[in-house]
């Protein structure tokens, strides 16, 4: 099953019997506005980390009167370590970053005593929504590995394709981009690319089907591989876009959001939880689909674990 919209998703997610917990750490306007909405789409409960008198003044604001827990955590260093404690004790089923950086929340989430690691490389995932293409769309890695070789490039395309797997999908097929669809020795993405292909054909990447080199214009569009004369199952039905660095995949991903006027969702994946990682200039709304997404991904990995021991277009957004 291909998941088409972020409708789907978030009809899924209603239809789950228990609320999931959301753990918002520093919590601010955007986060607290997103996190409401959730709540208010029956998507997810938030639990708050933060400054408590700020946070109860948002609620206030935007006129809530719901029961929270709220941690009055005004250090962010405190925050962090403090959300990952929450959900390294089942506290909250994932996270999501409020107004800190980055960098505040990882070094608590990968410390090696108190962290959320697994031993997996941490990734960054998001779905897109664009109106020019027929499904959602994965891009990655655009917010966490820096500039991966072709062992790390594996494992990002691993991650996206287990995701993609809980959630119901059959073989995800991944494009590796480059700017070109053909081997350059100068272009050393373009290696990279014919390596993965090579793995996945030799059965070392398993369940999806790999392409690559490929550029974005074959990976997106039928019509243009048909131009071009270029022949793949990959070609204009890609899954997972699959980046060269975390340049490309910014700028790809903001491009789709901000030139193509898509929606985005996304979050670290290989960590114990999803944990939703978006800019501190992300829309509530970005925050209000990540939440979405991470919910469903979490109850799908819930039933992974327990299995292991025994639409419409457009947005609902408001």
């Amino acid at each position: 099953m291909v998941l088409k919209n972020f409708n789907e998703v978030i009809d899924r997610v209603k239809g789950l019997k228990k609320l999931k917990l959301c753990g918002v750490i520093a919590a601010d306007k955007n986060a607290i506005e997103g996190a409401l909405e959730a709540e208010e789409a029956h998507l997810a409960h938030p639990v708050f980390v933060g400054n408590k008198s700020e946070i109860e003044n948002i609620l206030k604001e935007f006129g809530s009167s719901g029961d929270y827990d709220i941690y009055d955590t005004p250090d962010m260093q405190e925050a962090a370590k403090l959300g990952v404690k929450l959900a390294r004790e089942g506290r909250v089923d994932f996270l999501m970053k409020g107004h800190l950086d980055t960098s505040v929340l990882l070094r608590a989430v990968v410390d090696k005593e108190n962290g959320l690691g697994t031993g997996r490389l941490m990734t960054h995932f998001v779905f897109n929504e664009v109106s020019t293409y027929h499904k959602l769309l994965v891009t990655t890695d655009g917010g966490m590995v820096t500039y991966p070789d072709v062992d790390k490039k594996q494992k990002i395309i691993e991650n996206a394709v287990e995701i993609l797997l809980k959630l119901g999908y059959d073989k995800p097929k991944v494009a590796c981009l480059s700017a070109v669809e053909k081997v350059n020795p100068k272009m050393p993405e373009t290696l990279d690319a014919a390596e993965l292909k090579r793995r996945n054909e030799a059965g070392l990447i398993k369940n999806c089907i790999v392409e690559g080199p490929i550029s974005f214009d074959l990976a997106f569009s039928k019509k243009a591989a048909e131009l071009k004369d270029y022949h793949s199952p990959v070609a204009g039905d890609a899954d997972i876009f699959l980046v060269p660095n975390i340049t490309v995949g910014n700028v790809l991903g903001k491009s789709l959001v901000y030139a193509a006027a898509g929606h985005m969702a996304g979050f670290i994946v290989g960590a114990a939880c999803p944990i939703i990682l978006t800019s501190r200039s992300s829309s509530a709304e970005e925050k209000f689909l990540s939440i979405a997404l991470a919910a469903l991904v979490n109850q799908h990995e819930e039933m992974g674990k327990y299995e292991n021991t025994s639409h419409k277009s457009g947005l609902h957004f408001h």
